[in-house]
């Protein structure tokens, strides 16, 4: 197996916020670790994508969630990479020709986190109160909850989300809790959802490396980082987001874990104003985790009919 070397190093490409160049650096020190290789292996290459770069406006406006990898995928079959650190979430459900993202690795906590100085909860929250989010899944669940709360657009990566807290324009706001954990950030007391509140995003919490089809070396260093419970799990979910995808763009969320071989999948779809809600869920062995995805999404989309989704297209 080819190694990299100071003269030829292994080169990771990740956007620029602190949680990224976590998720990168940390890939890379697994990689040295498992392989004894030197710091000197690798290359950190920070790439900013359009989603980083407009703040002002919300996903769906500007494109979608791929809008987070388009600009590392350019780079990744355009040579000036060699792989590419993702958090799923962000992906979109197609890759690029010529792509692949075949290595998960351990998922961290999937549950999200409500942030805010003066509230424990949504129902501590005083009718009125804003919520900051640029989310779709969030916003549509919060006022399916409360639908007398405000929702405001909060974009921006979790440093500049806290910061706008602190400037006070908004009440409160949600984060990842893995991404709380792997920055360090685990003793603020904010409250932690439960997901039987709050059904995570599909992808929440687990990474993907995505390479070029053909570079089999890279696949090889990278096999030994390679998580079998987290890629059942990412099988489940993104067949699920997949299946939807195609018909509908709605707010989506969705988690299967696996426990002694058996997936155990919860989904649901809402509308964007919090109005409607459905819900599904199921089990299967793990190798069918795909296939439950896809049967589950089927049947949202069955039950919901075509006046449940608030756009007519689909999802960017």
């Amino acid at each position: 197996m080819r190694q990299p070397d100071a003269s030829t190093p292994l080169r990771i490409g990740t956007r620029g916020s602190p949680l990224a160049l976590v998720q990168a650096f940390q890939t890379r020190d697994w990689l040295r670790a498992r392989h004894n290789l030197p710091v000197e292996a690798f290359e950190i290459v920070v790439i900013k994508t359009t989603a980083d770069r407009v703040l002002d406006k919300l996903l769906k406006e500007i494109g979608g969630k791929g809008l987070f990898t388009k600009e590392l995928e350019e780079a990744l079959l355009d040579g000036r990479i060699d792989l590419a650190v993702h958090c799923v979430k962000d992906m979109a459900v197609a890759e690029p020709d010529g792509l692949v993202s075949d290595i998960f690795l351990p998922r961290e906590d999937p549950r999200d986190v409500l942030v805010s100085h003066k509230y424990r909860s949504l129902d501590d929250l005083p009718p009125g109160a804003t919520v900051g989010t640029s989310s779709m899944r969030r916003g549509a669940q919060t006022l399916f909850a409360r639908p007398d709360l405000r929702i405001v657009n909060f974009r921006g990566n979790v440093q500049s989300r806290l910061a706008k807290l602190e400037q006070g324009l908004a009440d409160c706001t949600f984060l990842a809790l893995a991404g709380l954990n792997r920055l360090g950030m685990k003793d603020h007391g904010w409250k932690i959802i439960e997901t039987e509140e709050m059904l995570p995003a599909v992808g929440q919490a687990a990474l993907a490396i995505q390479r070029r089809k053909g570079d089999l070396w890279v696949r090889d260093l990278l096999m030994p980082l390679h998580d079998p419970v987290c890629e059942r799990e990412m099988a489940c979910e993104r067949t699920f987001l997949a299946t939807l995808e195609g018909n509908c763009q709605t707010p989506i969320a969705g988690l299967a874990r696996l426990t002694d071989g058996v997936i155990h999948f919860r989904g649901e779809i809402l509308r964007t104003n919090g109005a409607g809600r459905l819900t599904v869920g199921g089990t299967c062995p793990a190798p069918d985790a795909a296939a439950l995805g896809a049967s589950l999404a089927r049947d949202l989309l069955g039950r919901a009919g075509p006046d449940f989704f608030d756009w007519k297209r689909p999802c960017g």
